[in-house]
């Protein structure tokens, strides 16, 4: 199978390889636009994707299996595209790659941005809430859009997180002979009406000067997160996220989430960082959701039970937070016995009935436990003092080795 990069050019825009594997494929797979760019010189069957599309690919290329197959994908498959999907069901050995300029290059060619410093955000598909965990003042950030409506709908996410003075920018058809790129005009005032939905939105992010600042490293302020006082303060959440220790790709459980400003942050961290919060009350289920949403995460996945019985169907964990629920019969052994080696737990707690299971936990299983005191200055009279914030007693572990059965008991 080859997969042919395609861009707003169409025919006229292609190297030569790639036309003559065009020109060779009995069997023609792609969306609808990019088929439509091929001249009827081109012999093979046309067949459009599936909805949904994931789901289809094996079927639909078993079912011209010993048939020259040839995919069409827009801009550079392997950039956010349908070669990623093709390499992964069926092996990068079964996939020969033709890759084309991608609307991200296009883009930063226009404008001239240097592309290493760009951050990119795919709306394709996805919520308009991603978005948010890329405005940091001062980054350029290229949006890949969903439609003609995308822009308005990252208008709307500017103004509502604080980054109104923001100049956006759409850029259409790029590469193609009805290339357009828009004027500039600030979040807050953005009034353009909705052009062609094959548009790339380019963002120079601006934070307003009465906006809460919210920065790249765990820790974010309090008052980012929506809560009901269940929340693990701003010094002792950066303290658990360094004991977790998140890298790109892992998945972590948030057990007892509360407002799920772990889970939140541990996201945060990379895009590619995945979490599950377990939380018994569904309005702080809701609100963890909320909280998820704001803050650039949506994909964070809430479940509402209670721990231990709620973790049965969880994805293997790389890390484990819990926050609350320690007394409950099992659920600290159902979390140290989901965790492979060289996975982390850390445990939080402040009262002295959990700070028990925890020395029981560090005698078993080792690791390291710590007591974390903050206190806040405050005002005094006319003067100034300390007021201490409850002691959190944390435990955070390595698992090295695989317990024996009944080991741990």
């Amino acid at each position: 199978m080859t997969v042919v990069g395609i861009g707003a050019d169409g025919w006229e825009g292609l190297p030569e390889g790639s036309r003559t594997a065009l020109l060779d494929a009995q069997v023609l797979i792609g969306g609808p636009r990019q088929l439509d760019l091929l001249p009827p010189k081109c012999p093979g069957e046309r067949i459009a994707w599936p909805s949904p599309l994931r789901p289809a690919v094996p079927g639909l290329i078993a079912a011209h299996t010993g048939r020259r197959i040839a995919v069409l994908a827009s801009g550079d498959p392997m950039f956010y595209g349908i070669g990623r999907t093709l390499t992964e069901i069926l092996g990068p050995d079964a996939v020969h790659v033709l890759p084309h300029p991608s609307a991200v290059s296009h883009a930063c060619a226009r404008l001239g941005w240097p592309l290493e410093d760009v951050d990119v955000v795919t709306l394709v598909g996805r919520p308009a809430a991603r978005l948010a965990a890329a405005l940091h003042h001062g980054r350029r950030v290229l949006v890949l859009s969903a439609g003609a409506t995308t822009p308005d709908e990252v208008a709307a996410l500017l103004r509502d997180r604080g980054f109104g003075p923001s100049p956006m920018r759409v850029l259409e058809q790029l590469g193609g002979p009805q290339e357009r790129v828009g004027d500039p005009a600030p979040a807050d005032h953005w009034s353009q009406p909705p052009g062609d939905p094959l548009n790339v939105v380019a963002v120079e992010c601006r934070r307003a000067p009465d906006a809460l600042r919210i920065g790249a490293a765990p820790g974010l302020p309090d008052a980012a997160y929506e809560h009901d006082g269940q929340l693990t303060k701003r010094h002792v959440r950066a303290a658990a996220l360094a004991a977790l220790a998140p890298a790109p790709g892992e998945t972590l459980w948030d057990v007892g989430g509360g407002s799920g400003s772990i889970a939140v942050e541990w996201m945060r961290t990379h895009p590619t960082c995945r979490a599950v919060s377990v939380e018994r009350d569904p309005v702080r289920a809701g609100r963890i959701t909320r909280n998820a949403e704001r803050l650039g995460v949506p994909g964070l996945r809430v479940v509402t039970g209670a721990a231990p019985a709620a973790l049965a169907e969880l994805p293997t964990p790389h890390a484990v937070f819990i926050g609350g629920g320690l007394t409950a019969p099992g659920l600290l052994d159902a979390c140290w016995q989901a965790l492979p080696v060289g996975g982390r737990l850390v445990a939080n707690t402040v009262t002295l009935e959990s700070e028990a299971v925890l020395a029981d936990a560090h005698r078993r299983h080792g690791g390291e436990l710590v007591r974390l005191a903050v206190a806040h200055a405050v005002p005094v009279g006319g003067f100034t003092g300390w007021r201490q914030a409850m002691p959190v007693t944390q435990w955070a572990v390595v698992k090295t080795v695989t317990p024996s059965p009944g080991a741990d008991r």
